[in-house]
C-alpha cells in the first residue's frame, strides 16, 4: 500500500500528461496559485494579457461552478517566430493555462504542451517550441509549490 502512495506522489510531482495536456496539482488554492503565476509571469517580463474568471462569469448569470481561472499570456519574441513559420498557429497562441478546483477540492494547473504544436501546424524543427514548453513547465511548477 505504501508503494502506491509513493508512486502517486512521484506522478503528482512531475505532472500528468493527457495527450497534449500537462496536468499538475497545486498545493495552494486557485486564487493563490493564479496570484503566484501572475507574479512569476510579470517578473519574467512576459505579457499577461488577461485572466478570465469563469466562476465569476457563471455567477453573473445566476449559475454556480467551482473556481476556475484561465491565464492568457505570451512573449511576442517567441510567439511571432512561431507565427512566421505558420500563421495558423495563432489559433493556439498566446499561451493559456487553466487553474481550477476539481471535484475533490484539489487545485489543478492544466495547459497544452507547446511542443505538440509541431504536430498541428507546419512547425517541424521549430526551435522555439521546446523553449516555450520549458518556460511553461518552470512557471507552472513554481506556481504549484
Amino acid at each position: 500500500m505504501m508503494w502506491k502512495v509513493f508512486i502517486l506522489s512521484i506522478i503528482t510531482a512531475i505532472g500528468l500528461s493527457a495527450g497534449n495536456l500537462v496536468i499538475k496539482k497545486s498545493h495552494a488554492s486557485v486564487d493563490a496559485t493564479v496570484a503566484k503565476m501572475e507574479q512569476i509571469i510579470k517578473q519574467k517580463g512576459i505579457t499577461l494579457f488577461t485572466v478570465i474568471d469563469f466562476q465569476a462569469g457563471a455567477k453573473s448569470v445566476g449559475l454556480q461552478m467551482s473556481k476556475a481561472k484561465l491565464l492568457i499570456f505570451g512573449n511576442p519574441k517567441l510567439g511571432t517566430r512561431i507565427m512566421q513559420r505558420d500563421i495558423t498557429a495563432a489559433i493556439d497562441l498566446p499561451m493559456k493555462v487553466l487553474v481550477y478546483q476539481n471535484s475533490e477540492g484539489q487545485t489543478i494547473i492544466e495547459y497544452k504542451d507547446p511542443k505538440n504544436l509541431e504536430k498541428s501546424y507546419q512547425l517541424e524543427d521549430c526551435v522555439v517550441l521546446p523553449k516555450l514548453s520549458g518556460a511553461l513547465d518552470k512557471i507552472t511548477s513554481k506556481a504549484a509549490m
